[in-house]
């Protein structure tokens, strides 16, 4: 990891997250500063990306919770404009359906998981149901308080199975919040994003501070940490993210297969391929004998 692993939570330590500075951006002035910074990191993560394509024995699963207006699309948008969209998948997680319900609470995530090769991006996660399940009083807490055991039980099975997962809380502030709210009524073209659980939800803020809180204490470990990442600038938070995401790649030391067929071989064929294209071509360029 690099300056970046500074947002990386250590297992089991406490995060009081209104002490966290969301507007943190580090060494860098502004987004034309940082730009070419970000590109950089994005040819090294479409460069594993293909690697791990290729590979096909490990896969990266990329968890993103905050609260509304927090920038899981724009972070999403970022991540896959640096990659093939071919290898990956999005999903988001909302109020469950009648068959989710019926189920365990992993078990709509779990069936999501990125195949060997692969990336997935969670747009939320399996974290709601000690989110909203937990602030809203949906289960009781004799039930919401053995999940996080449950989570950690997962993604250690993931990682076992060679998935790399790395999860990322938006960190916004309040005055933040409030001012992305405005510019989605004020832009017609944002309108769609509107709710009325945006405004409802505010009111829980300090409940979902707590929950965000002892989420990122019981469930932050080696291998399925949690990042919390200043994201009052989008640039920064994207510049972080893919600095994360590009070190962690890099870290696995992923490399090509073997070929399954003889290079040499395939060369000869080529070239003989290349020789006979050749003379036919001179031959179609003499003259002919009717002229």
């Amino acid at each position: 990891m690099n300056c970046f692993e500074a947002f990386q939570v250590k297992s089991g330590s406490k995060v009081q997250l209104d002490k966290i500075d969301a507007s943190f951006k580090d060494c860098y002035k502004n987004r034309e500063e940082a730009q070419p910074v970000i590109d950089k990191l994005d040819e090294r993560i479409r460069a594993q990306q293909y690697l791990m394509y290729a590979e096909h024995k490990r896969s990266l699963l990329i968890c993103l919770q905050g609260r509304d207006a927090s920038g899981k699309d724009g972070t999403i948008n970022h991540v896959l404009g640096a990659m093939n969209p071919q290898g990956c998948t999005v999903t988001s997680f909302k109020q469950p359906s009648k068959e989710e319900a019926a189920h365990d609470f992993l078990w709509r995530c779990h069936k999501v998981t990125p195949a060997q090769g692969h990336v997935a991006i969670f747009n939320r996660s399996h974290y709601e149901d000690v989110l909203i399940q937990r602030v809203h009083n949906m289960v009781p807490e004799s039930i919401w308080s053995k999940r996080y055991d449950h989570i950690n039980h997962f993604e250690q099975l993931l990682a076992d199975h060679n998935t790399l997962v790395l999860k990322f809380f938006l960190h916004i502030d309040a005055d933040e919040q409030l001012k992305r709210f405005k510019q989605r009524i004020d832009d017609p073209s944002k309108h769609w994003k509107i709710s009325e659980s945006d405004y409802t939800e505010a009111s829980y803020w300090d409940a979902y501070t707590q929950a965000f809180e002892d989420i990122l204490k019981k469930c932050s470990y080696s291998h399925a940490p949690w990042f919390v990442i200043p994201a009052n600038h989008k640039w920064f938070r994207n510049l972080a993210i893919a600095s994360i995401v590009a070190d962690a790649m890099e870290s696995l030391k992923m490399t090509f297969p073997k070929p399954s067929v003889d290079i040499n071989e395939i060369k000869r064929k080529y070239h003989q391929l290349d020789k006979k294209e050749l003379q036919e071509g001179l031959i179609n360029t003499l003259p002919s004998k009717n002229k």
